[in-house]
């Protein structure tokens, strides 16, 4: 029986839209989502919950928290927690808009819009700086290992944690450097996606390389790049069975391991973060009953 949001596991579309709302009326709240839960279809759009809306339903849900705000080295982690987050899959832009606007009808009254993010794949799964994305990500049942919660009962089983973040890239910084340079900051060739031992310590595969922690911290990564206007980036999303993946690699990058941050940073910062839980499936709708629906 299908228990987790297909689009989890699903490969990244050509094309989506993120959503994130606010608690407008509480007392319409467990009707709103009601309508969202029956009628959401899971293949196409991923839904996600806040630990705000959680606390709102007096309810808790085991491994939720707030994205807590960082600094390291110099850099700023900021959090900027929602209600309800929704990630549309797609490939057609006039359909993902047409059904935004429909999901924001079920959630109203009970709930805001408060952010919109367009996103595209560019390339073969690269990141605008050039550089592919996701190299390294679990596959098969290892990606089910890595993002699906197991073993923690009904309601819970089959469901997955989100970390998201929008990062903005400074592309005259980008341009300003040499190709080493670039391969330096990545530690990979971009010509070849290939990683190099020479890389220097800061270099990104080398702060974030899953597999050197203890435990490994391995997530099942669906980040895609956005634009908007003449500014653009990449939208992160990392899918985890809890967050002490995402937690552990993004401690190494701010250089809290060793005083060495990741040299991403020098040409990208994150400008928004937070965490949701992304409940289970049951008979093909969103499983609420963790929060008492």
């Amino acid at each position: 029986m299908q228990l987790t949001q297909t689009g989890i596991l699903a490969d990244n579309p050509r094309l989506a839209r993120y959503l994130s709302f606010s608690i407008d009326s509480e007392t319409e709240i467990a009707a709103s989502l009601t309508l969202l839960a029956a009628n959401i279809d899971s293949a196409n759009t991923v839904v996600g919950l806040g630990q705000s809306l959680v606390d709102v339903l007096g309810k808790a849900v085991t491994g939720l928290s707030i994205m807590p705000a960082q600094t390291g080295c110099g850099i700023g982690i900021p959090s900027t927690p929602a209600a309800v987050w929704c990630w549309l899959h797609g490939d057609d832009r006039g359909e993902i808009f047409h059904r935004s606007l429909q999901i924001e009808e079920w959630l109203a009254p009970a709930f805001t819009l408060n952010d919109v993010i367009d996103s595209f794949a560019y390339d073969q799964n690269r990141d605008l700086s050039g550089y592919e994305d996701g190299s390294e990500n679990p596959q098969g049942k290892e990606a089910i290992e890595a993002a699906i919660v197991q073993g923690q009962g009904g309601g819970l089983d089959g469901g997955s944690f989100v970390a998201v973040q929008q990062w903005l890239h400074d592309f005259d910084i980008l341009k300003s450097m040499t190709t080493a340079q670039r391969d330096d900051v990545i530690g990979r060739h971009i010509s070849d996606n290939d990683e190099f031992e020479e890389a220097p310590l800061s270099a990104h595969v080398k702060r974030a390389a899953q597999e050197s922690f203890e435990p490994e911290a391995f997530m099942l990564r669906r980040s895609m790049p956005w634009s908007e206007g003449m500014q653009a980036g990449l939208v992160f999303v990392a899918f985890g069975k809890s967050f002490d993946a995402f937690e552990a690699v993004l401690n190494r990058m701010l250089g809290h391991e060793d005083k060495i941050s990741d040299a991403l940073f020098t040409f990208t910062r994150p400008v928004s973060g937070a965490y949701y839980w992304c409940p289970p499936i049951s008979n093909g709708k969103l499983d609420l009953s963790a929060v008492g629906l």
